[in-house]
């Protein structure tokens, strides 16, 4: 059998390991394999069929791999209270440091100064600060 043909069905097993397993690895091998069975095919020597396909694995790797991780790592994306930090707010009765309640997105919460200053009056704008429990912590918003 031709020496092309085996790398191509090298490169094809490859392949479809590389459907099922969705590593990317294997599929930069295949590529690898696919190249060095078109360099078989035009006649060099198994030495160089074996270089080949390393030199072709090895430079893939370099300059596909890291986009690959780029685009792969999926954004981080905040829920539940968490993602109330740096939300606006408005305020719905006197806030203190102790106690008070703000509207944010539709929904009233209690909430409470960051820091002691004077009270916020009701309809004062505010920025979420921190969530601790269910109580707000926010600081007046900057004009």
């Amino acid at each position: 059998m031709a020496d092309w043909v085996i790398w191509l069905a090298l490169a094809g097993g490859l392949l479809v390991a590389e459907l099922l397993t969705l590593t990317f690895v294997l599929g930069l091998l295949s590529a690898a394999a696919a190249v060095t069975a078109i360099a078989a095919a035009l006649g060099l020597p198994l030495a160089g069929q074996i270089a080949t396909m390393a030199g072709t694995s090895a430079l893939l790797f370099v300059l596909v791999r890291p986009f690959e991780r780029r685009h792969r790592q999926a954004p981080a994306i905040t829920t539940g209270t968490a993602a109330l930090t740096g939300r606006p707010a408005v305020v719905l009765t006197e806030l203190t440091d102790r106690s008070g309640r703000v509207k944010v997105g539709g929904e009233s919460w209690s909430a409470r100064l960051q820091s002691p200053g004077p009270a916020l009056a009701p309809g004062t704008n505010v920025v979420v600060a921190d969530v601790d429990g269910a109580t707000l912590i926010v600081f007046p918003e900057e004009l």
